[in-house]
């Protein structure tokens, strides 16, 4: 099949690109590289340099009639969209709209969404979190991300588009950007490695729930052929705390510090973890890499990054 992927440059998107050129698909990458980076694109996928709000898009949608769109490209900052809800609007909502547009105006057969499930809940009633809880979003992206869901639904009852969204957990690996602000475990390599004491906002008792991208690719492949008109939540179902993150990059570096607190940003919820066992029961999806060992995986990653840059100097 031919799959169109936005956000193909970033970091959980890329991996999805990866896997899928190597079980056999086309791949076409939209992506603007405001975040991602053009190193991270397979060399196999057929890359455009667009905005998901450029006009210019129809002419991608023209010349390569993908059969399936794999929307991952977003704002993704809580705090950006705090200080800039407007701006976050204009991507993750317009931006959004203007694919739901030409999958409808181009006939493509199903719509995979990248969602949140740290975002969309809010401060949860209980935990872990299914996909039956009430969403009450604490933020002007968790808002977003939803209300792109909410479209959704409406051009499959409208025009009959397929669709599965995916509820992501907090998601690490390697190529996930250090100067972002959901990516802790890059941001406590990169300042481990560095030696620059890290700073964790609030007492670092807040928790998520960690998946390692390898196992969200898998979630995105499985989906490909099944799941239409679902919502799936991803996670182990478990909280882990920021202070647990630190200590396991600290184990994975060897680094001795300690971090610093500062406080707690605004619009960030305290406690959360997603309930899987809809898609496990439905498609057979489940987490496999540990915590231990994701860290391990990824904090290599930046360490061999590191490396080099100094050898380069």
């Amino acid at each position: 099949m031919k799959i169109l992927v936005t956000g193909g440059a970033g970091f959980i998107a890329s991996h999805v690109v990866d896997r899928l050129i190597q079980v056999g698909h086309e791949v076409v990458v939209v992506d603007d590289l405001s975040m991602g980076k053009e190193e991270n694109i397979n060399r196999q996928a057929k890359f455009y340099r667009l905005d998901i709000r450029d006009s210019r898009l129809k002419e991608v949608f023209a010349t390569e009639t993908p059969e399936i769109v794999n929307h991952h490209a977003a704002q993704v900052s809580v705090t950006k969209s705090v200080e800039e809800p407007l701006w976050d609007a204009q991507i993750n909502i317009l931006g959004s709209l203007n694919l739901l547009e030409l999958a409808r105006a181009y006939k493509v057969k199903k719509f995979i969404y990248a969602s949140t499930g740290g975002a969309v809940y809010g401060e949860p009633e209980y935990i872990p979190v299914d996909e039956e809880h009430k969403v009450a979003p604490l933020s002007p992206y968790g808002i977003s991300k939803f209300m792109v869901e909410k479209y959704i639904s409406v051009y499959c009852h409208n025009y009959g588009l397929a669709f599965v969204i995916l509820r992501y957990p907090n998601v690490y690996g390697p190529r996930q950007d250090p100067h972002g602000e959901a990516g802790v475990v890059a941001i406590f390599s990169q300042h481990m490695l560095a030696n620059v004491q890290s700073t964790i906002f609030g007492d670092g008792s807040k928790t998520r729930d960690y998946v390692y991208v390898g196992d969200i690719v898998e979630a995105n492949i499985l989906v490909l052929s099944q799941g239409d008109g679902e919502i799936y939540n991803l996670g182990w179902g478990k909280e882990v705390s920021d202070y647990t993150v630190f200590d396991e990059v600290s184990k994975a570096l060897n680094y001795p510090g300690e971090p610093l607190y500062s406080s707690k940003r605004p619009g960030e919820i305290e406690n959360i973890a997603l309930d899987a066992k809809k898609i496990k029961k439905a498609l057979g999806w489940g987490p496999k890499v540990s915590l231990t060992e994701g860290i391990k995986k990824a904090a290599a990653y930046y360490k061999a990054k590191h490396l080099s840059t100094k050898q380069l100097k």
